[in-house]
């Protein structure tokens, strides 16, 4: 498989500044060129606890015809943590994916979002000026089903250890079984950016204060109302959704459909919260909307 470049951009935030990492896969020379003002850069955004080389397998397809671009939010993978644990929230991360555009150089993307990423990319798209051209939501929209909040509650913030990476691996492949079925090949590349070793044990990647947010949302008796946010997105957009999935209802899919930007939807069966764009049907039902002319 191709590599990806690491780059870093310098983010600021009301606490000073920190650099963001970013894996760039850069387009293929033999890529056809696109008409003037349609976006040749797809930004690829992953979820709470992931980091930018899970779309290693759709960014290699993706590159064939796209620039993609797959950033490690803060306190993530090869981006800074920073020491105010406050900063792990969605105004930051909106902020530091605007400095991140900005350094890409280009007036619009397409925009994928897993979970956490999609709430990013909704935010950022129902922005005036924003340069959201294009949305897919991973298994995510304006209304996040408490149930599935409360099982990513349960583990995210531990630092567990493991004394050797397949001791890592074997809990894994537990804790993302709702991920849906995947070889072990397959399942590599989930983990190998997972997991790093330090002083001799095998830890997760991620700052565990990544969970402040989480778990302050948790304690709210209201989830805030991301309705107006999605109603305000003009672009097109497809959500993606797994039929399992315990963070984005069937219901709340269905109205997706039906309101603002009125985005088209497709489920895959067996697979919870989230599609991990490896699977082959995953990957095409991408290509397939990213293909299609812009209005």
């Amino acid at each position: 498989m191709l590599q990806p470049l690491l780059r870093r951009v310098t983010c600021a935030s009301p606490r000073g500044l920190h650099r963001l990492a970013y894996w760039e896969w850069p387009r293929a020379d033999s890529a056809p060129v696109r008409a003037p003002g349609v976006p040749d850069t797809v930004v690829c955004v992953h979820g709470l606890t992931r980091n930018g080389r899970d779309f290693d397998a759709l960014a290699a397809r993706l590159s064939r015809r796209w620039r993609v671009v797959c950033p490690d939010m803060i306190g993530r993978g090869q981006s800074d943590r920073v020491a105010d644990p406050q900063l792990y929230a969605l105004p930051q991360y909106v902020a530091d994916c605007v400095t991140l555009v900005a350094r890409l150089d280009v007036e619009r993307v397409a925009w994928l979002g897993t979970s956490m990423g999609g709430l990013i990319g909704m935010l950022l798209a129902g922005l005036p000026g924003t340069p959201i051209a294009r949305l897919v939501l991973n298994d995510v929209g304006p209304v996040v089903d408490t149930a599935g909040l409360a099982r990513i509650a349960s583990y995210v913030g531990g630092d567990p250890s493991y004394a050797s990476e397949a001791e890592g691996v074997a809990a894994l492949r537990e804790l993302m079984r709702d991920f849906g079925p995947h070889t072990d090949e397959q399942f590599r590349l989930l983990t190998r950016h997972y997991l790093v070793e330090r002083q001799g044990r095998w830890h997760f990647h991620y700052d565990p204060a990544i969970a402040l947010a989480l778990r302050q949302a948790g304690a709210q008796q209201a989830a805030p109302d991301l309705w107006p946010v999605y109603d305000a997105i003009r672009c097109p957009t497809l959500v993606l959704r797994g039929a399992q999935s315990d963070i984005l209802s069937a219901a709340t899919a269905r109205q997706m459909g039906e309101r603002g930007p009125r985005a088209g939807c497709v489920t895959f069966e067996g697979v919870g919260h989230a599609p991990t764009f490896i699977a082959e049907d995953q990957i095409e039902a991408v290509e397939r909307f990213l293909a299609e002319e812009y209005s």
